[in-house]
């Protein structure tokens, strides 16, 4: 690491400096005061610099213990702010049972889920008062994985910022364009801005008892997928915004009733993609269907 960085790195004891960093991990209004994060892990902080978030501030081991790849982030990624951890202290700070060398402060920013009006048939995603952040997670990484171009999360919600969500994500939370819409007004406002972009935008929610199945919706079409709470599903005025409700078959046979929330959305947001990929002669990126 240059000279230029190691001028600049504060050792870290059992401080102030020390009790904000585990004040960002366990507080949620800390991190919504100070406006920033915690994380580590090698997948998220290298997804955090390509997606260009802000970094506040380098939290590290010390510069002789560092590998090449800590080393080189830290001499290519100037920070305002260098905090060095002993080896027990990082280890007491970090979720790892291998701790991490290299942990990150990093900005919260504000993310349009409105996508470029560009875009013929954007595929987008609500998910209604999320109250567990593995789920959380999950579908942040499953809106990755099938190319969605943005997540709302409503209501009185889990946070996305905590760490437990970043480490669900696997790093997909710093890929993914994602905002919280509070309240009704903020719903209704959203779907009214969709709409006048794409007119023919459908709103679509699933329900164990629609008679429609999942398959014979039309996924190639603006859409708006509606998931619902892990425990009551969606609200009655999120499942009154729905154009259309969808059911997901399951097996005759089957003694489970409903799927996990990130299951029944992985299944969603496929059937999406393969329609869009496979009858529009696509690329299998829900961007190129038309």
């Amino acid at each position: 690491m240059t000279s230029r960085h190691s001028q600049s790195t504060q050792v870290v004891t059992r401080d102030a400096v020390w009790q904000q960093l585990e004040a960002l991990k366990s507080n949620r209004r800390k991190r919504t005061q100070t406006g920033t994060f915690f994380v580590e892990g090698v997948r998220a902080i290298n997804l955090a610099l390509r997606h260009g978030w802000v970094i506040d501030a380098w939290v590290h081991a010390p510069v002789d213990h560092l590998s090449d790849w800590a080393a080189g982030i830290l001499s290519s990624h100037p920070a305002p702010r260098h905090y060095q951890l002993t080896e027990p202290l990082l280890q007491a700070l970090s979720n790892k049972v291998d701790r991490s060398e290299l942990c990150a402060v990093i900005q919260m920013r504000s993310q349009a889920i409105i996508p470029s009006g560009q875009i013929t048939a954007p595929l987008l995603a609500l998910f209604d008062r999320p109250s567990n952040k593995g789920n959380l997670g999950n579908i942040m990484r499953t809106c990755d994985g099938f190319g969605l171009h943005g997540l709302a999360i409503t209501g009185h919600a889990v946070d996305p910022y905590d760490p437990d969500t970043i480490a669900s994500s696997m790093g997909s939370l710093f890929a993914v364009p994602f905002a919280h819409l509070p309240d009704r007004a903020g719903i209704e406002g959203y779907l009214e801005t969709l709409s006048s972009i794409w007119p023919d935008l459908q709103v679509i929610g699933t329900s164990a008892h629609a008679e429609r199945r999942l398959d014979e919706a039309d996924f190639r079409l603006p859409t708006l997928l509606m998931i619902g709470n892990e425990t009551e599903g969606l609200s009655r005025h999120a499942a009154g915004l729905c154009d259309h409700m969808v059911s997901i078959p399951m097996a005759e046979s089957a003694s489970a009733t409903s799927f996990n929330v990130a299951s029944a959305a992985a299944m969603m947001f496929y059937e999406a993609n393969q329609q869009r990929n496979w009858r529009s002669g696509g690329s299998g990126r829900v961007d190129s269907a038309k």
